[in-house]
């Protein structure tokens, strides 16, 4: 199974610094995070956990969305993490991007048997022709 870890060239100007988690199932377990300054100086990064975006029910949503914010506050430089939508967290201080795609991937290697179990049920409620898979 295919789960590197890699810095990739980031296709908008404005972000710095990009590093993704490539795996084999994108849907369920890839990861990736951006570096970008706001206008007023301060920078920061923003962790995307792809599965999210398919994640809606309790108690798994909440599960992974606390845990995803606790892992990325442990690691070493950062001074803030929340959510900013859906899929996407802001973290706020200076670790490396490598880092935080490894704690937000722990998480969702943590719950992958959750997840596929989650996915496979609500891609069996699509359309045949709207299959995730």
């Amino acid at each position: 199974m295919n789960e590197e870890i890699r810095q990739i060239q980031p296709l908008d100007p404005e972000i710095g610094e990009e590093w993704l988690r490539e795996t084999d199932v994108t849907e369920i377990r890839n990861v990736s995070a951006s570096s970008f300054e706001w206008p007023s100086g301060i920078s920061g990064w923003q962790v995307a956990v792809w599965a999210m975006e398919f994640v809606r029910e309790d108690p798994l949503e909440a599960e992974m969305r606390e845990r995803v914010t606790e892992a990325l506050r442990r690691v070493s430089g950062v001074t803030s993490a929340d959510e900013q939508d859906r899929e996407t967290w802001v973290v706020i201080g200076n670790p490396s991007g490598r880092a935080l795609v490894e704690a937000a991937a722990q998480v969702v290697d943590d719950l992958a048997d959750q997840l596929r179990e989650y996915m496979r049920i609500l891609d069996e409620d699509l359309d045949e022709d709207d299959d995730l898979f």
